[in-house]
């Protein structure tokens, strides 16, 4: 899980891992395939109408911003275990509410980084709207937050559990 506070980005050993794989993965292997298909398609002649080069060179430039990001979060990180199972909601932990509006339909999302936004469960981040307004709640608890369109939203905080992944 992550938290950011400051320029310091909080994640579990495991996400670390992950992402120090993804970042070797992009700067070694995937880095000599796209210069490879860059080689390839300027090979094929007249650069202004080849398809396949401009395609290329934009796959580069997106692979050499996600390493830069990677590179950044992985310079800024601090290890640390999962939040103990202390039923506060916080960074790390799975949250289940039921909107005020619609108590027979609960929600259960991980409130976490975008990192996380490919697990098998919603994410919210610690900053958003909904996540600011549970952040420090525990089961029982209500909060309220405001919506783009300025209408307030109220929700009652049902469970609150560590990520277990």
């Amino acid at each position: 899980m992550t938290q950011t506070s400051d320029n310091v980005t909080w994640l579990t050993q495991e996400a670390y891992d992950q992402l120090k794989a993804e970042l070797e993965y992009l700067s070694g292997p995937a880095r000599a395939e796209v210069v490879a298909k860059i080689d390839e398609a300027r090979q094929e002649g007249d650069l202004k109408e080849n398809a396949g080069y401009h395609a290329a060179r934009e796959d580069q430039g997106k692979q050499e911003l996600r390493v830069r990001q990677l590179t950044q979060l992985l310079q800024h990180a601090k290890v640390a275990e999962t939040p103990p199972d202390d039923g506060v909601a916080e960074p790390g932990m799975v949250i289940t509410i039921a909107f005020d509006s619609d108590p027979d339909d609960p929600t259960t999302f991980l409130m976490a980084s975008r990192e996380y936004a490919s697990t098998k469960i919603d994410t919210y981040s610690p900053q958003s709207p909904l996540g600011s307004a549970v952040n420090g709640k525990k089961a029982g608890d209500s909060a309220s937050y405001e919506l783009p369109n300025g209408n307030q939203v109220s929700v009652k905080i049902l469970d609150v559990k560590p990520y277990q992944g």
